[in-house]
């Protein structure tokens, strides 16, 4: 099994959706003794946001490319590879002001790609990163989960799913910046979904 953990927000390791994340994970190789982990930080690395020069060297044939755009496209190469490589995804999010952070946005924007990552047939668009397992760590201030200011889930389930990923999982950690109980008991609800969801 290949882990690939992606941290979203930018407050580094000390985020309380990295914190959850961390949890899944740790079941996980608990599971899988020999899996392999490869962590992704955007908030200290975050992908290049998707801009007209972006969008002309994608669409430069490869032979025709400046050094400059060759690199631009060679920097999502990586990210596509690497989620191309992973058998579970897990994603800490944090929620920013209803949404997801823009750097978990420029890496959706970075990883879906037309004929690599995606199709469109006659059908409609088929998603090529199937039979993958995706993780969802959600931390948020206050509690959204099944409400109309939750955003963010029907967000990643469209985009994931999108690209082929349907085997998806939302943990939830809410109720953080509402005083001392309710981050500890937002904490423990998210710690009984993991339980859950391993046993």
């Amino acid at each position: 099994m290949n882990i690939l953990q992606i941290n979203a927000s930018i407050r580094a390791a000390d985020a309380n959706s990295t914190r959850v994340a961390r949890q899944v994970v740790e079941r996980l190789q608990a599971a899988n003794p020999a899996a392999t982990l490869d962590v992704l930080d955007l908030g200290a690395n975050p992908p290049a946001v998707l801009d007209g020069a972006a969008l002309g060297a994608l669409f430069t044939p490869g032979d025709q490319r400046s050094a400059e755009q060759a690199a631009r496209v060679a920097s999502d190469d990586a990210l596509i590879s690497q989620v191309q490589a992973a058998d579970v995804l897990v994603l800490g999010v944090p929620m920013y002001n209803f949404t997801i952070p823009v750097q978990l946005k420029s890496w959706f924007d970075a990883i879906a790609r037309n004929g690599v990552t995606f199709r469109y047939t006659a059908n409609g668009p088929e998603g090529l990163l199937k039979g993958k397992t995706a993780y969802v760590a959600l931390a948020r201030g206050g509690r959204y989960r099944d409400t109309a200011l939750d955003s963010q889930v029907p967000l990643i389930r469209t985009f994931l799913g999108f690209l082929g990923i349907t085997d998806v999982h939302f943990i939830y950690a809410e109720g953080l910046n509402m005083g001392p109980e309710a981050t500890a008991q937002g904490f423990a609800e998210a710690e009984a979904e993991i339980a859950r969801l391993f046993s």
